[in-house]
């Protein structure tokens, strides 16, 4: 074979994802708030989108059916091409219809109430009570300020000059639980200032607001409440020194260490626990961000409706009037190429909304028929199902239900779920036909714990036996993990628990 350089065509087939797949796909990962963003930005850079409203897709008042009408002008006229040269450019929309308003007679829970406010002609005075104003929706925020600011305000007031400066490096070094992270010894070198004066200011700091604040341990925040409620005696001086013991439930080791009988400790045990263990997080200023649903399930005579949370999904309309002005009037080749993508991307834009909803919708209604136990009955009857099992049923490839499932939320009559929750192993049934999801094993085990009592605590070999005897064949290596997967203790410990609670009864 001769080696020498030479030119070959070869024709070859390939799969290759384009620009447009690429972000189509990304778009299936997105929970609606996400999407919400996404949209604004596309806004912002194609002028050819705007932004639609409930207004845009509701029904005309004067009772015209306008998708008739439009379907008879788009049989007259053709396709854009043919609108565009009769100037008719804004009557070719068939992708901006309402998906949701097409396929719900009603609209989910957040609509229904919008509209109600609406059709009554309360609007936002069913908000402000009639008076015309809009509500403050700040005066819903928490308006305490924070545990740092707290304690400087007292310290402004209780001192200055350089005792003020110590208490504000120590303040600063306060977490949000209340103590203090501070190395007293490397605060002092830091500041040049000796040691003793350091601890001065720090003990100002602890009869601050809130009382136990600024303690460097668990004991010396207990021993600060207890010397604030005149309680601090020598016995309760020796149980804080020995919360350890406490936690293992050595009680007859604490009372000859504290040299008090059974109704003494009962009364110090009783008093420990009507102390704060983390003064500081009374004055948290962070507040918890409230899950908003992606999907709605009720049922209904014929089944279970699943309906997207269309108050949380944008609303997307192509000006196809701004289209055709521009497209009508004087512009050079680079201008037509322009307006060219920003029409192509808005289509493409309106495409992948719609198909990005039809497709969660599609996995959800999987979710739903093949878990409809769990929505009838509880979680007890949650059933074991995989990714691949819901992608083989509705013919879609597993990564594609698992990028809809993630970061969505389905609220039902049983509460607010993530997708990813119906996805669950299995464990062998008893009878060693079928299987039962692992979080059906954990609910029964959760409630075996919580109906036990303190002279019959049930050991992991018990429950064993329970659950076997409920039709779950388990292993007691399996019940421990589900256990302190849940964050219950073992049986010692539960025994412990119990007799400390009741000898703080």
């Amino acid at each position: 074979m001769a080696l020498a350089p030479r030119l070959d065509l070869r024709q070859s087939q390939s799969l290759v994802m384009t620009p447009q797949l690429q972000q189509a796909i990304k778009l299936l990962a997105l929970s609606n708030l996400e999407i919400e963003a996404f949209v604004a930005g596309e806004l912002e850079k194609n002028p050819l989108l705007e932004a639609g409203g409930p207004d845009d897709f509701a029904p005309p008042a004067d009772g015209v059916d306008r998708a008739a009408e439009q379907h008879d002008l788009r049989a007259e006229t053709g396709d854009a091409d043919q609108l565009i040269g009769q100037g008719l450019g804004g009557a070719d929309s068939p992708l901006d219809v309402d998906y949701g308003a097409e396929t719900f007679i009603d609209d989910g829970p957040g609509d229904r109430m919008a509209g109600a406010a609406i059709g009554s002609g309360g609007g936002m005075d069913m908000l402000s009570g009639g008076s015309g104003e809009a509500p403050d929706f700040d005066s819903f925020a928490n308006p305490e300020q924070g545990l740092q600011e707290h304690l400087m305000d007292q310290a402004r007031s209780a001192l200055s000059g350089m005792d003020l400066t110590i208490a504000a490096q120590l303040i600063g070094q306060i977490d949000e639980a209340g103590y203090l992270e501070a190395n007293l010894l490397e605060t002092a070198h830091g500041m040049g200032v000796p040691l003793y004066r350091i601890e001065q200011v720090l003990s100002v700091i602890h009869g601050f607001d809130p009382t136990g604040v600024g303690a460097r341990s668990l004991s010396e925040c207990l021993a600060l409440q207890a010397k604030e409620a005149d309680r601090h005696d020598p016995c309760m001086a020796k149980l804080l020194a020995n919360l350890d013991l406490l936690a293992k439930g050595a009680l007859p080791q604490l009372r000859r260490i504290c040299g008090v009988d059974e109704e003494d400790m009962a009364d110090m045990i009783r008093e420990l626990r009507g102390y704060d263990p983390k003064p500081g997080l009374r004055f948290s200023t962070e507040s918890a961000a409230p899950v908003t649903p992606d999907l709605f399930v009720r049922p209904t005579r014929e089944g279970w409706a699943i309906e997207v949370n269309s108050a949380t999904l944008p609303r997307v309309l192509i000006n196809r009037t701004y289209y055709v002005e521009l497209a009508s009037g004087p512009q050079d080749r680079t201008s037509k190429a322009w307006l060219a993508d920003c029409l192509a991307s808005a289509n493409w834009l309106v495409k992948a909304l719609d198909q990005r909803q039809k497709t969660i919708v599609k996995v959800a209604s999987e979710i739903v028929r093949q878990q409809e136990d769990f929505f009838r009955k509880g979680v007890e009857h949650l059933k074991p199902l995989t990714l691949k099992a819901v992608a083989d049923a509705i013919q879609m490839h597993e990564s594609t239900v698992s990028r809809v499932t993630s970061n969505k939320y389905l609220s039902c009559p049983r509460g607010l779920y993530e997708l990813k929750y119906f996805f669950t192993s299995g464990v062998a049934a008893a009878g060693g036909e079928g299987a039962v999801s692992a979080e059906a094993v954990k609910s029964h085990i959760k409630a075996l714990i919580a109906a036990e009592t303190a002279d019959a605590i049930l050991s992991d070999d018990t429950l064993v036996d329970l659950l076997r005897a409920k039709g779950m064949d388990i292993a007691r290596r399996t019940v421990a993990k589900y256990r302190e997967a849940m964050g219950i203790g073992s049986s010692v410990q539960r025994r412990r628990q119990k007799a400390l609670r009741g000898q703080a009864a």
